[in-house]
């Protein structure tokens, strides 16, 4: 089995992307890392971003994610309490954990990553959209 070359990305030549669903969260985000878009497998990275009044809404997925604060300072609510992100501190979100940014006052950015392949490998359940189950083991 060959394992993957390293590979080198400058998060200015990644591609945004952007949620603007009031009911989902008003965020960009830029993937580094993903098997959809780099040579690599069993992780996915990413920098996402928040500006003043933007929203994540509480979620849930299957994969224990990591967030470590870049820039800015805001309050993620991991099951019920509130975790202050800012440079520096980073917060494990356990696997089907229900967590949200519910509203930022500053601008706000974090490195994300999750034990995936690929990005399109994780399942979002939103809170006030249907109950979240623990997916079959695959």
């Amino acid at each position: 089995m060959t394992r993957p070359a390293a590979i080198r990305i400058d998060a200015q030549d990644c591609a945004p992307a952007r949620w603007d669903d009031p009911a989902r969260g008003t965020l960009s985000w830029r993937t580094l890392i993903s098997g959809e878009v780099t040579p690599t497998d069993t992780l996915v990275c990413g920098i996402a971003e928040m500006r003043p009044g933007e929203t994540f809404a509480l979620h849930r997925h299957a994969e224990p994610e990591v967030y470590f604060g870049l820039e800015g300072e805001g309050s993620v609510l991991i099951d019920g309490v509130a975790h202050r992100l800012a440079p520096g501190v980073a917060l494990y979100i356990p696997g089907m954990a229900e967590h949200g940014v519910p509203e930022v006052t500053q601008s706000l950015r974090w490195f994300y990553t999750f034990a995936r392949d690929r990005f399109d490998q994780i399942v979002y359940h939103f809170t006030h959209e249907a109950p979240a189950t623990e997916p079959a083991p695959e």
